[in-house]
């Protein structure tokens, strides 16, 4: 990977792991959520996952202190 490419996967990164804290914040203030909610977390996990991966075979782990 060149270096636009790792800070676009950076940038994706980021993105996934936002949807990851919206999807868990609307999550937790639902009484019951609906299992869709739940399949949609479990998807952006295993995106975020998919693209460290990625980072990692090319490595650049991604890595913020900052989550």
């Amino acid at each position: 990977m060149n270096t636009d490419q790792v800070e676009d996967m950076h940038r994706a990164c980021g993105s996934l792991m936002r949807q990851r804290d919206l999807l868990a914040k609307r999550i937790g203030g639902i009484e019951l959520a609906p299992v869709s909610m739940a399949e949609d977390l479990s998807t952006v996990l295993l995106a975020i996952e998919a693209v460290d991966r990625a980072l990692a075979d090319a490595g650049h782990p991604y890595f913020d202190a900052g989550n």
